[in-house]
C-alpha cells in the first residue's frame, strides 16, 4: 500500500474534504473571471491608447482587441467550467475526499 493512498484514507477519516473542494472550486472560478476581467480592462486601455496616438490605425486596432478580449474571456469561460465539473466529480462519486482524482 503505498504512502499517498495511506494519507487519503486517514484524511478521509479524519476530515472531510467535500467543503474545502467547495471553496478550491469556487476561489479557482473568481481567480480567474477576476484575471480575465484585469486583461481585458488592460487590452481596452492600451487600445484606447493606441487609437488615439494612430487614428488611421484604429479599425485593425479594434479588430485585434476584440480577437485578444475573446480568446481571454474563453480561457475564462473554460475555467469556470472546469471548477463546476470539479464539484460535479464529487457529487457524482459521493466521494468526502480526493479519492480517484490522483
Amino acid at each position: 500500500m503505498s504512502l499517498l493512498v495511506m494519507l487519503q484514507e486517514v484524511a478521509q477519516a479524519v476530515i472531510d474534504l467535500a467543503p474545502l473542494a467547495k471553496l478550491g472550486a469556487g476561489l479557482a472560478a473568481s481567480i480567474a473571471t477576476i484575471g480575465a476581467a484585469m486583461g481585458i480592462g488592460k487590452i481596452g486601455s492600451s487600445a484606447l491608447e493606441s487609437m488615439a496616438r494612430q487614428p488611421e490605425a484604429a479599425g485593425s486596432i479594434q479588430t485585434s482587441m476584440i480577437i485578444a478580449a475573446a480568446l481571454i474571456e474563453g480561457v475564462s469561460f473554460l475555467s469556470s467550467h472546469w471548477s463546476s465539473a470539479c464539484l460535479s466529480h464529487f457529487k457524482k462519486r459521493n466521494i468526502s475526499g480526493c479519492n480517484g482524482w490522483l
